[in-house]
């Protein structure tokens, strides 16, 4: 045996207390390698020279807005997370496939986080190469998730750069938060690289979707109902949710998720409930926090969520993710979807107005975030993503030759993503026209997934124009799938009520909302949650149309097709009635 090292020590022999969320104790001193070699590992796997690049694809400039504010000093605390590799990636994605198809025998007969674990947690060969190869550098520090193919671990930033060949991290600020990256990219030995799919901390810089304020169209006058912008009244009345249409079911909840410091207020939740909530049933307060929630002013972002998803998704227990990104290199998104690897006890409906250039990312990146929404949807829970509000986007390739831009995760085949519309009259409670600023398109790297095939190809073949085929990728994933009004909210922030907000933020939450009502009344009747709800709602939608969805069209700069719901969760043939009788026929 190598001196100063115990087999008790290597990871396969450690109980399951060791891989619960929380640091592990450090190891004693040891010889570098000795582990390797009881392990039947090679020494080479891990100490060779020769280096492989996790994201050799990955966009590593400078965003716009951020600057440089200084090189770390060798002693400051990096914390890394290693996304190690997954088994039965192809029998995940085979089970989601199952578990959401309404025609198949095991649609709704969601896995449990054991049974997920046991099916794609990394093999022994990959836990113990990674974690040699940490401990060979004195990196211990570290914590896991349930599932075990996360991995987030402090250290220095000199053992971060020994770590990553290549890496040189760097303090860049954006005058209100100040962040840790690495603008060079980094590589790992070889033998490692089998068993890694990427290291969060290093490249990727906050994105964010903000809401925006913009004043009213003008339009034609149609009689309709009268009204001075957007609020829980108006959507309710033009989606048909009658004061009976909110939720009693204990087991029922929803959940928004926040990054970069936004913060919501109670107050703000019950004054604007108090303005707005008088004509249905509701809640005044979260009745869940996971993660920091700051005592400075409330953000617009969050306010806008948790202040609709709780209106349309009324009387619900609702959960807020607060992802603050408190250490300068987390990432907060990644922080947000490791915590869902973690929790057995979970909202059943997730909305997340956030997103970032897809061509920003690593191919290795979108892969690997793509499995987790993989293995939220085989638990039973429902990820919606707002689909943007630019568009379909616009990148230059080379002078004179552009194309479309896509978002990610709205490009992911895994979620539900929203578009927003807008009132054709702004004053009046009439049909919907495209929000001008709503995001739409076809990913660049996931194909287009068999559940929105038919919909898609009827689309392109019924629109007398489109963008020239070199914009964008026909064979691509296609979103949004579906859109609700996004434009003209009324939201409560620092106790104001502020009009004219609008974005794809604020349709997302209220498309969850409904989606929550749905599963409450499912529960009702001992049926399962809706899940990943995408299959379900091209089934319903026929090609195009249905008693379930306004039928609009996207033209205008987002110029994928989307559906409006409308009749919801009603006394009389409604979007809540379709898809049960949809989901619940076996």
């Amino acid at each position: 045996m190598c001196p100063g090292c115990s087999r008790k020590y290597l990871p396969r022999d450690l109980g399951p207390r060791f891989w619960a969320r929380r640091r592990s104790p450090p190891p004693p001193a040891m010889a570098p390698g000795c582990l390797l070699l009881l392990m039947g590992v090679s020494c080479s796997l891990v100490s060779s020279i020769r280096g492989a690049f996790l994201e050799p694809d990955q966009y590593v400039g400078l965003p716009e807005g951020w600057k440089y504010a200084g090189r770390v000093s060798a002693t400051d605390q990096i914390l890394l997370t290693f996304a190690l590799k997954q088994q039965n990636v192809y029998k995940l994605n085979k089970k989601l496939d199952q578990l959401s198809n309404p025609d198949s025998s095991q649609y709704g007969k969601y896995l449990s986080l054991d049974q997920l674990s046991r099916m794609i947690r990394p093999s022994d060969k990959t836990l113990q190469t990674v974690w040699m190869w940490l401990g060979n550098f004195g990196v211990h520090n570290c914590s896991t998730v349930q599932t075990l193919d996360f991995l987030s671990c402090f250290m220095s930033s000199s053992t971060a750069e020994k770590l990553l060949t290549g890496s040189k991290f760097t303090r860049y600020t954006n005058g209100h938060q100040t962040v840790i990256r690495s603008l060079a990219k980094y590589e790992v030995p070889e033998g490692v690289s089998e068993h890694i799919d990427f290291v969060g901390g290093v490249h990727r810089f906050p994105a964010k979707m903000a809401v925006m304020s913009k004043t009213w169209k003008s339009g034609p006058q149609i009689k309709a109902n009268f009204h001075l912008g957007v609020t829980p009244k108006v959507l309710r009345k033009r989606y048909n949710l009658t004061a009976s249409d909110v939720g009693s079911h204990e087991n029922n909840s929803q959940a928004v998720a926040q990054f970069l410091e936004q913060y919501f207020h109670q107050l703000d939740l019950a004054a604007f409930m108090r303005l707005f909530g008088g004509s249905f049933v509701h809640r005044t307060k979260i009745d869940n926090i996971v993660g920091h929630q700051g005592c400075i002013m409330a953000g617009l972002e969050a306010s806008l969520d948790v202040e609709y998803i709780m209106s349309s998704g009324a009387n619900i227990s609702t959960w807020v993710f607060s992802n603050g990104g408190r250490h300068e290199s987390q990432e907060p998104f990644l922080d947000w979807i490791t915590l869902l690897s973690n929790m057995s006890s979970i909202p059943w409906v997730h909305t997340i107005s956030y997103g970032d250039d897809e061509d920003s990312l690593s191919v290795a990146y979108l892969k690997r975030i793509n499995n987790e929404f993989m293995k939220a949807g085989v638990r039973g829970l429902s990820i919606l993503f707002a689909s943007g509000d630019a568009g379909a986007g616009c990148r230059e390739i080379r002078k004179g030759v552009n194309t479309f831009r896509p978002s990610f995760p709205a490009s992911s085949p895994y979620v539900t993503t929203v578009g927003g519309t807008s009132f054709k009259n702004p004053f009046q409670i009439t049909s919907e026209v495209t929000d001008s600023i709503s995001g739409g398109g076809f990913s660049n790297v996931f194909k287009m997934p068999n559940y929105q095939a038919a919909a898609v190809k009827s689309y392109l073949k019924r629109m007398k124009s489109l963008p020239p085929g070199s914009y964008y990728n026909a064979a691509g994933r296609a979103y949004p799938d579906v859109a609700a009004l996004s434009d003209n909210y009324w939201v409560v922030a620092n106790l104001i009520p502020i009009p004219w907000v609008s974005g794809t933020s604020a349709s997302t939450p209220v498309f969850g909302g409904i989606l929550s009502l749905i599963n409450d009344r499912r529960f009702q009747k001992g049926l399962p949650a809706l899940g990943f709800v995408n299959p379900l709602l091209y089934k319903i939608q026929k090609n195009g149309t249905s008693g379930a969805f306004f039928d609009r069209t996207f033209s205008y700069e987002g110029f994928v097709a989307a559906k409006v719901p409308k009749r919801v969760c009603t006394q009389a043939e409604s979007y809540h009635l379709k898809l049960l009788k949809a989901g619940t026929h076996h």
